[in-house]
């Protein structure tokens, strides 16, 4: 593959699977679309190196000049909203940027005679209530989604087996659980209690750390890990086929916080805050990705603790940036 698009580049995981094309594949073009206004600061390090197009996803004349510009082999669409919570109070924006959005996109391909293979980033969030008995959890297991994030994103997978069956379109569904590391938003699990710590340690706020549900089970990736395994899909995977990613170890909330804990250099008081509570929480979400590994032969190799240290080492990294700003 000579040309690859990533929509929502400037994201988390976009920005991060950019880095691994260019560190891994250098022989591949990097192409991304972007918001006119999104946040820049993760692909700073990018510029001259990746051909950037302002697109929207509501958008469908955008999506058609970001086609024809990029012409890609592939196309990784990993734009989203990708925030549970916010789903709660926009569950038709949210709808509407993750379902319709890709609906575009599926149509402006089907336009423009491309045959790229696609491949769509989902979510174990699908999987919604999970009885006891259905763990570690397989692509055949029932979806019974708890927020309207985790509707929309059963729509997106539905619809690129639809397309797939439908028109040929060449779709990869893959169902990534809980993935975490340096640049994460801060309003996610992981990166939000990092940066709370970090925030703590440069007196930007109060020794109280405030929390939501901390019993709740989830199975946490490397981001490195999880771009790897979206390049190895795209080559290795079935088109038409659904794959959970996951390491396949569940660890709870509260466990995961004690360890960044452990790493504070100062002492911290804990707090559950009930405006962090959900209506209605996936209490465990641990996946079976032994598919995906027969499919590609992907393994993470990133340690937990490691993408730990290093959520929070990003998040020292910006408040030492802020000071060094003011002080300038």
């Amino acid at each position: 593959m000579r040309r690859v698009l990533i929509t929502g580049i400037t994201g988390f995981a976009g920005s991060h699977l950019a880095d691994f094309l260019l560190a891994e594949h250098p022989e591949v073009e990097v192409w991304g679309t972007c918001r006119w206004r999104s946040r820049r600061e993760n692909i700073e390090h990018l510029e001259g190196r990746i051909g950037l197009l302002e697109c929207e996803l509501g958008d469908p004349t955008a999506l058609a000049r970001a086609l024809d510009a990029s012409r890609p082999d592939a196309i990784f669409h990993l734009a989203a909203q990708s925030f549970v919570p916010t789903s709660w109070v926009a569950p038709a924006e949210t709808f509407h940027i993750n379902a319709i959005g890709q609906i575009h996109l599926f149509e402006a391909i089907r336009a423009a005679k491309l045959d790229p293979v696609v491949q769509i980033a989902c979510s174990s969030e699908e999987y919604g209530l999970v009885l006891p008995d259905e763990t570690p959890i397989r692509e055949e297991n029932p979806l019974r989604p708890l927020s309207p994030y985790a509707v929309s994103k059963v729509a997106q997978d539905f619809l690129g087996y639809q397309y797939f069956r439908s028109y040929g379109l060449r779709v990869i569904r893959t169902r990534g659980f809980n993935h975490e590391g340096p640049r994460r938003g801060e309003v996610f699990v992981m990166s939000n209690f990092a940066r709370q710590i970090a925030a703590i340690e440069a007196g930007a706020q109060e020794p109280v750390m405030r929390v939501g549900n901390l019993d709740a089970v989830r199975d946490f990736t490397d981001v490195r890990d999880m771009v790897r395994a979206y390049w190895l899909a795209v080559h290795h995977a079935e088109p038409g086929e659904v794959y959970n990613i996951a390491s396949g170890r569940g660890i709870t909330i509260r466990a995961m916080l004690d360890q960044l804990l452990a790493l504070s250099k100062v002492e911290v008081k804990v707090e559950t805050d009930p405006a962090r509570l959900r209506p209605s929480d996936v209490e465990v979400l641990l996946g079976d990705a032994s598919k995906f590994r027969a499919a590609t032969g992907w393994e993470p190799r990133i340690a937990l603790e490691t993408t730990i240290a290093d959520s929070l080492e990003y998040w020292r990294g910006r408040f030492a940036a802020r000071r060094a700003a003011v002080g300038a």
